[in-house]
């Protein structure tokens, strides 16, 4: 267990996804930035990490069916289930959030202002998805799928007009940073998702969805990031070699 928590929460993450919600309980994020051990990101929120690591040291020994171990999937795999869970997700949830968000600023605006900063901060995450999601889908996927069928046929693969996978992926960590730092934001301006005692139904149903969208960009975000992202990179260097 000490060897576990010694890694970054990133791996952590990706080596049991029961430790995402601990982290997420602590306003940690694991995606965007997984690249942090333990105490460094405790150190950035100001809470406990002693605390932290009870909390993971319970979430990891408790047994669960729900537990899926993505890290032991094939890459093409992968690639579908995220194009098929997350990016559907996000392309339906889209224009259902614009809808709300443009209602509930209307009628509740001028008391709550911060809501035209979260309508513009989320039409602008919205754009941004849609144009990652296609590249991803057109660009950087096929590609992973090609290098999983010339693993498996022995096949050469030729070399493609980026270059090296690394320069997509570069490209796709950085927005997802993007994305990141934009839900910070509407995080911060909704008082973490919590609707004010003069909400309607609309507007707590509102916040409920920006959450569950944060909380599926998180998983998203995580899955290319510590698990499918650094396989591919591994996978080209080993087709190259």
């Amino acid at each position: 267990m000490e060897e576990t928590l010694e890694k970054t929460i990133g791996q952590i993450v990706a080596d049991d996804y029961r430790s995402a919600a601990v982290f997420e309980k602590f306003g940690i994020d694991f995606c965007c930035n997984g690249n942090r051990g333990i105490e460094e990101a405790c150190e950035q929120k100001k809470v406990d990490a002693g605390e932290l690591r009870k909390k993971l040291e319970i979430a990891l020994a408790l047994t669960t069916a729900e537990t899926t171990d993505y890290k032991s999937w094939l890459m093409d795999q992968l690639a579908d289930h995220i194009e098929k869970k997350h990016h559907r997700y996000v392309e339906e949830r889209i224009p259902v959030l614009k809808q709300y968000l443009t209602k509930i600023n209307k009628v509740h605006g001028a008391k709550h202002p911060e809501l035209q900063q979260i309508h513009d901060l989320f039409v602008a995450s919205g754009g941004e998805l849609a144009m990652h999601m296609k590249k991803e889908e057109l660009v950087l996927f096929p590609y992973i799928r090609k290098m999983v069928k010339a693993k498996q046929s022995g096949e050469n693969l030729n070399e493609p007009r980026f270059g090296t996978v690394k320069n997509p992926i570069q490209t796709m960590m950085q927005e997802h940073d993007n994305e990141g730092e934009r839900f910070r934001q509407i995080e911060a301006l909704s008082d973490n998702y919590t609707p004010p005692e003069d909400a309607c139904g609309t507007y707590k149903v509102t916040f409920a969805m920006l959450k569950e969208f944060q909380d599926d960009l998180h998983r998203h975000i995580h899955l290319e990031n510590n698990i499918l992202f650094p396989k591919a990179e591994e996978l080209e260097s080993e087709l190259n070699a």
